[in-house]
C-alpha cells in the first residue's frame, strides 16, 4: 500500500462554550492540516492517471471544496451558544460557522473525516488527519485504529 499526503493551511477563530479555560474566549488559529490517504497505484497506460493512487490536485479539490474554502478566516462557533449571540455575530461578519458540536480540533477532526471519505474514490482510503491549532499542539484521527 502507498500512502500520500497532503498539506493544507487556514485560519479560523472559535470559542469553547463553557470551557474553563482561557479557550473560551473568542480566539484564533493557523491551522495545519495533513490528509493521509492509501491504495495501490492505477496500472492502466490508457489512463491519465497511470502511476498514482491519486493525482494530488484530486486530493487538494476535495479538502479544498469541503473544508478549506468554508473555515478560512471563518468564526466557529457551537449552535448551543445563546440565540441572539449568534444572530448579532451573523449581522455584522459573513463567515460564520454554526456547528453541532464543541468547535475542539477532536471534533473537527471527525467531522473532516465523514466529509473526505464520502468524496474518495473507490479505490482509496483515508488513512489520517493531523490537524495543528498551535506549533505545540496538535491532535491525529488515525482511521485504522
Amino acid at each position: 500500500m502507498i500512502h500520500l499526503t497532503k498539506i493544507f493551511h487556514f485560519e479560523a477563530a472559535h470559542a469553547l462554550m463553557g470551557y474553563d479555560g482561557r479557550c473560551r474566549n473568542i480566539h484564533g488559529h493557523s491551522y495545519e492540516m495533513r490528509v493521509t490517504i492509501k491504495g495501490m497505484p492505477i496500472i492502466d497506460p490508457s489512463s491519465p492517471k497511470n502511476g498514482m493512487v491519486m493525482d494530488f490536485g484530486d486530493l487538494k479539490k476535495i479538502v479544498n471544496e469541503e473544508i478549506v474554502d468554508h473555515y478560512d478566516h471563518a468564526f466557529i462557533i457551537n449552535d448551543q451558544m445563546p440565540k441572539d449571540f449568534i444572530e448579532e455575530v451573523k449581522r455584522h461578519y459573513e463567515r460564520i460557522i454554526v456547528l453541532p458540536y464543541q468547535p475542539t480540533t477532536e471534533l473537527m477532526l471527525l467531522d473532516f473525516s465523514k466529509k473526505i471519505k464520502k468524496r474518495l474514490p473507490e479505490n482509496v482510503s483515508l488513512v489520517k488527519i493531523f490537524l495543528k491549532e498551535t506549533e505545540g499542539s496538535y491532535a491525529e484521527l488515525i482511521e485504522e485504529e
